[in-house]
């Protein structure tokens, strides 16, 4: 007997497929949050509550109990307020077209003004100079902390510590070419086998020592730090380090999505984070004051050690993968941003455009991560270091939120500051704990960030000069195409393409191949590439084609800042708008600028202007990095004296 379905029956089939792909899509968006989100702030454990109890005054057996409580509530109330509330409920929602990060949110501030002020895009460039100043301490200290779980096994070993993490960071930095998307595939159920077993041990200890769960209690945090008020720095700087890695829910947002992260956070991470942390405050107030000195591993079963620090190991590996992750997207953003010249970016994947490898950058955080584990040799001392660089870029985030609260949400004023006041006095007072290691080490991601905001800011001041120099000596290019449609030079086959970031003047490539050639091609196009504040522009509002006559085509392509640009593949957009482009017959003319130092400058400028020359002598070819064939490129040269 043959059974029919009825076209109701079928569709209802197919909806529940669809409906079964969404949910797998789904499942595997919050695993793979779980990998490259969390990663950082899930290896928080193995030193934020061990460095704590350090700063802990000591004392007799009375006080002992109270300031465990007291150092437990202010973590995991710094990890509510801080994560769940400003992070979760406030920061993943202004997004930028579905992206997030330092650059993102700038971009989304400073698009609500006719004219982005100076003061934002300097806010945005001390955020991101900050960024890499954590992305170089988040693989040495993660990485460092498991691997000193090893001494709690065997103290003989401890040694080994600082070699065995030389090796693995070398190792790190050296499969980043190879990109990560095989190797992101174990990231998520590595990280949530991570998390649950964290969160089973932690409850083990609970179990057995309840009162604990005291510090639910927000009081035993204020009480601590009203008596202990000299310690209330020092304090702070080690709570704050439970909340490392936060950013990440944010940066990582156009990877995912808001809703997977959310889900993430409160079906896994945040209740096992808890766990873990009352566990670790449980196994403290079980034994005598200052004879416990790695909670996180200690409190391990002996039979579990070896496994949990092999685990630590492997979580703290995908901890430093998503940061160096994120330095990656950083610096493309910042490029496309004209914040720092061209550097050579290789896709690593043929399917997700976001995954990338910069070997510049690779080897810059590579050299820094090693000579920091060199330097400090522990996870303690380098603890130090840690703080300003996350507590700055958080700071700045909460600022750029605001605005965006104010002009982009539109908000009412009173309502923003009403929200923002608690979060920036929060933000302000964790950025002012870890002021006070400066001298500690707190000095080594200042020092990176003030190195990084010198670069950018020199990088736009010296190509602002450029641009005004080179507008002030250029032909303005309606002058110069009418001039040729009255009297035309010579007329040879093909099309040439000149490039220029100056919309209203004539490429200087142009001017010089008139000055020398003496002829035009029978197509000419002024091709200008801009970048959007959006972070992609669809293939349908990429490309704009203006005629000026039948001589001279005017194309501006425009680019997201997460985009990167690819001038043939973008002009063969084009044919959708009526023009017939063969890349085969096509010039493109280039002009290189031998750029020369003027000494009529005081000294201080003079030294911008050759750190300006350095930097773009050292950017990546623009051949190269809008992708066009080399074969099919003419370079002009001409001297400018800035």
């Amino acid at each position: 007997m043959t059974q029919t379905k009825t076209p109701g029956e079928t569709a209802g089939v197919v909806a529940t497929g669809q409906s079964s792909h969404k949910s797998n899509e789904f499942r595997m968006l919050v695993l793979g949050a779980l990998g490259v989100v969390y990663g950082d702030i899930g290896t928080s454990p193995i030193y934020a509550f061990r460095q704590a109890l350090s700063v802990r005054p000591g004392g007799p057996q009375a006080n002992f109990e109270a300031e465990v409580l007291g150092l437990l509530s202010l973590i995991i109330w710094a990890l509510t307020i801080t994560v769940t509330v400003k992070y979760i409920f406030f920061v993943t929602r202004a997004d930028n077209k579905g992206e997030g990060g330092t650059l993102s949110l700038m971009s989304l501030a400073a698009s609500s003004f006719a004219k982005a002020p100076g003061w934002i895009i300097a806010i945005g460039v001390v955020g991101a100079a900050l960024f890499f100043g954590d992305a170089i301490i988040t693989p040495a200290i993660s990485v460092l902390s498991a691997v000193e779980g090893v001494t709690v096994v065997a103290p003989d070993l401890e040694r080994w510590v600082v070699p065995v993490t030389f090796v693995i960071i070398i190792g790190v930095f050296m499969v980043q070419r190879f990109g990560t998307a095989g190797v992101s595939k174990v990231f998520g159920p590595v990280t949530a086998v991570w998390f649950l077993v964290m969160g089973v041990v932690g409850l083990s200890h609970i179990v057995v020592n309840p009162q604990v769960l005291l510090a639910l209690n927000p009081a035993y945090g204020i009480l601590f730090l009203a008596t202990h008020p000299d310690l209330a720095a020092l304090v702070l700087g080690a709570v704050f380090l439970a909340v490392t890695g936060v950013e990440g829910l944010y940066v990582d947002l156009g990877h995912f999505g808001r809703k997977p992260i959310v889900t993430a956070w409160f079906i896994m991470v945040f209740p096992c984070l808890l766990l873990n942390y009352f566990g670790q405050g449980a196994y403290v107030l079980s034994h005598e004051p200052g004879s416990v000195d790695h909670p996180f591993f200690e409190m391990v079963p002996a039979w579990g050690l070896i496994p949990m620090i092999g685990l630590a190991t492997c979580a703290t590996i995908i901890a430093s993968q998503a940061v160096i992750t994120g330095a990656y997207s950083l610096t493309q953003q910042a490029i496309a941003l004209n914040l720092l010249p061209r550097m050579t970016v290789l896709h690593t994947s043929e399917t997700q455009s976001g995954q990338i490898y910069m070997p510049q950058v690779n080897v810059f955080l590579m050299i820094f991560v090693l000579l920091l584990v060199v330097s400090f040799g522990s996870s303690g001392e380098l603890s130090n270091a840690y703080g300003i660089a996350v507590s700055g870029v958080m700071l700045v985030t909460v600022v750029l939120l605001g605005i965006v609260m104010w002009r982009v949400w539109k908000w009412h004023p009173i309502a923003t500051l009403m929200v923002m006041t608690p979060f920036l006095l929060i933000d302000l007072g964790f950025f002012a704990a870890n002021v006070t290691k400066l001298f500690q080490g707190g000095w080594v991601p200042a020092a990176v960030a003030v190195v990084l905001a010198t670069l950018m800011s020199t990088w736009m001041s010296g190509r602002r000069r450029l641009a005004e120099k080179t507008r002030r000596e250029e032909v303005p290019l309606e002058f110069l195409v009418e001039n040729l449609a009255k009297k035309r030079p010579t007329v040879v086959p093909g099309t040439a393409i000149f490039l220029t970031s100056d919309i209203e003047g004539a490429p200087t490539a142009l001017l010089h191949s008139l000055k020398h050639y003496k002829v035009l091609h029978e197509q000419n196009v002024i091709l200008t590439v801009l970048t959007s504040s959006a972070p992609r522009v669809p293939d349908d509002e990429k490309v704009l084609i203006d005629a000026y006559n039948d001589l001279f085509y005017r194309v501006i392509i425009t680019f997201g800042y997460m985009e990167t640009p690819n001038i043939p593949k973008a002009l063969g957009l084009a044919r959708k708008l009526g023009w017939k482009f063969d890349i085969m017959s096509t010039s493109f003319f280039l002009s290189r600028r031998s750029l020369k130092p003027s000494h009529k400058r005081g000294l201080i400028r003079y030294w911008q202007d050759k750190m300006f020359m350095r930097l773009a002598r050292n950017a990546t070819d623009a051949t190269e990095y809008f992708h066009i064939p080399t074969g099919r490129v003419v370079e002009i040269g001409t001297q400018v004296i800035l």
